[in-house]
């Protein structure tokens, strides 16, 4: 018997008209999915949120920030947001901004320190940062913890240098200074007069100022409130009762 041979089949030829169609039906699909989803609110900002700020308000940092609710939620970056609020409000030190999907947006600064506060001739308080900023404290809300400069000139050079060692001095050695007033003189240009806290007149100069502090601190600790100067040589004289108050001492 003669063995049948199987007849070969040739290979269907593959659908590529039917592939191509379903591949720009696809595409056509994603593209209807995106244009629906970016004209949508979920790709729009739906709030921001504002932390650490106490020298420059809300409406500050969100027009230094250039972003508004209803913004494009993609159409920024965080960095360059950041960097923007750092170099427009000279009192940030740092911004750090946060996404958090769908349309979250927050905003962190950190402010430089206050190291003094001002008074000016029409009695409005200024506070003075770290970084050289000067903010206006009407109608906020400030707690007078630094020392307050009075009576100085805007452009005294003086003043800046002072603000400058100010900020590098740690808090808790400034914590008895309650105000500071220029005292120029021939030998001491930069010459200050100082009203501690604890009832002390204390006549130093801002280039002696820092090393003047400990022997101020060790004075006021063991010595009755009086005048102190620290300048090339220290010296304390305490205060003398008036007359009426030594009679009326007397007399007790």
């Amino acid at each position: 018997m003669s063995e049948q041979i199987p007849i070969l089949r040739e290979p269907k030829a593959r659908r590529r008209g039917n592939r191509r169609l379903i591949a720009v039906l696809f595409l056509l699909f994603l593209i209807l999915l995106a244009v629906l989803f970016f004209n949508s609110s979920m790709s729009k900002i739906s709030s921001i949120t504002i932390s650490g700020n106490a020298f420059v308000s809300n409406e500050e940092i969100m027009a230094a920030a250039g972003l508004h609710a209803g913004d494009a939620y993609f159409g920024f970056s965080t960095e360059e947001v950041s960097r923007r609020i750092s170099e427009r409000l000279p009192p940030v030190q740092e911004a750090i901004m946060a996404k958090a999907f769908p349309g979250k947006v927050s905003i962190h600064v950190q402010e430089y320190p206050a190291v003094a506060f001002e008074i000016s001739p029409r009695g409005e308080m200024t506070a003075i940062l770290a970084g050289g900023a000067h903010v206006d404290l009407q109608g906020k809300e400030y707690v007078v913890d630094k020392p307050v400069l009075s009576m100085w000139e805007a452009d005294d050079p003086n003043k800046a240098e002072l603000s400058q060692l100010l900020g590098e001095i740690p808090p808790e050695q400034l914590a008895d200074l309650s105000e500071i007033i220029p005292a120029p003189s021939k030998s001491y240009p930069d010459r200050i007069k100082i009203y501690t806290r604890t009832q002390f007149e204390v006549i130093t100069a801002i280039s002696l100022l820092r090393e003047k502090l400990p022997t101020l601190h060790a004075i006021v600790e063991t010595q009755e409130p009086g005048k102190l100067t620290l300048l090339l040589a220290d010296t304390y004289t305490p205060y003398v009762p008036d007359a009426s108050e030594s009679e009326d001492s007397n007399e007790n």
